[in-house]
């Protein structure tokens, strides 16, 4: 039967993939040895494919993801939870310093032996989707590092600037090597759920001073966060840091800690003088003991690959929902509908979805 939620192009080439031999695409062979082999033109080239919108290389995409989670599943068995990388998460509010930290916290990592990957998501251009920043340029030691790896990716207005294709470049990067991935997001907000959602450990960067515009964020934001760095705690900025650290230590207080084996810390840094640096990293591996010793560390993962389910499906339905044939119409007579007031939102979405579950039935009792 043939199906109406999917692209005729895009169906043919599904149909394709599920009845081929999966590991026989030259193309998906090529980046799977060259992510085994660590080389980094290989993880370059896998995250591109895995960010596309067309359909045939998403379908190679999803080809290499399958060879990469079976061969990450193979270690796993064998070596356990300490076979896994250690995924963090890092946001805070512009000024904060997040790109300086990453780049000093990065060095101080390759210089223990670990191979360090960033996956920087910028803020997109209006005209172009691509990355306004540009985090290479923001890095420039970090860069330079033959054991770190920066990414700079455009968000593509996903709120908390966590592309969909994020996850998937996680993994791509454990792949080729990295034991250490650092996802940077935009800004604050109640969105950064998206990005606790695919890390080990959340952390929040603050920045000394703030004072009451720093006060919204504490709820929700601290709620999510395993541990609190007060950057900038150098110089003159030594007293605001320390009362910013006092201050958070006291909400904390108010908050029901995210974790019943672990509170919150808050951890006072100078990214410049790399003071508190060492103790912020062992605070990190701490809290990864912690979580492994109690089986969160794995359940936390596979608690976050469902949410990911959840968040693909959605986006797959409304992207299926909108290109349905002859839908475009139906939504730009709707948008006009809901514009002049004559149907309410929640009217017009509720009218949009009947007659597309109609077109469904009608179309499956005529096959």
């Amino acid at each position: 039967m043939e199906s109406s939620v999917m692209p005729g192009c895009e169906r043919e080439l599904w149909f394709w993939c599920i009845t081929h031999d999966k590991t026989d695409d030259p193309l998906v062979q090529r980046l799977f040895k060259g992510l085994q082999a660590g080389r980094r033109a290989s993880l370059a080239e896998s995250i591109t494919l895995v960010e596309t919108s067309h359909p045939k290389k998403k379908l190679q995409a999803r080809q290499l993801l399958t060879q990469v989670l079976q061969q990450a599943k193979k270690i796993g068995s064998i070596h356990g939870a300490k076979a896994l990388s250690l995924r963090l998460g890092i946001s805070g509010p512009p000024g904060a310093g997040k790109s300086t930290f990453i780049e000093n916290f990065g060095k101080f990592l390759t210089k223990q032996g670990h191979k360090v990957a960033v996956l920087a998501v910028d803020p997109s251009s209006v005209t172009t989707g691509g990355s306004l920043l540009g985090d290479k340029t923001r890095m420039p030691e970090l860069s330079c590092d033959m054991n770190a790896y920066i990414r700079p990716s455009p968000s593509r207005g996903h709120l908390g600037g966590v592309t969909r294709s994020t996850n998937e470049a996680i993994v791509l990067c454990e792949a080729a090597g990295f034991n250490v991935i650092i996802v940077e997001t935009i800004g604050v907000g109640q969105s950064e759920i998206s990005v606790s959602d695919m890390v080990d450990l959340f952390a929040l960067l603050i920045p000394p001073g703030g004072g009451d515009e720093l006060q919204g964020l504490k709820r929700g934001i601290m709620e999510m966060s395993d541990l609190i760095v007060v950057n900038k705690s150098d110089g003159d900025l030594v007293p605001a840091a320390r009362r910013m650290q006092y201050e958070y230590v006291s909400a904390l207080k108010y908050i029901r800690p995210k974790n019943k084996n672990w509170s919150t810390p808050v951890k006072r840094i100078s990214s410049v003088t790399g003071e508190g640096i060492p103790e912020l990293w062992n605070l990190m591996q701490k809290h990864r003991k912690i979580m492994e010793d109690c089986g969160e560390f794995v359940n936390r993962r596979k608690t976050q690959q469902q949410a990911w389910l959840w968040s693909h499906l959605k986006d797959s339905l409304v992207s299926a929902f909108i290109t349905a044939p002859g839908m475009k119409e139906k939504i730009s007579m709707m948008e006009i509908k809901v514009r002049d007031g004559i149907l309410s939102p929640g009217d017009a979405a509720d009218i949009l979805l009947q007659h597309h579950i109609d077109e469904l039935k009608l179309k499956s009792q005529m096959h």
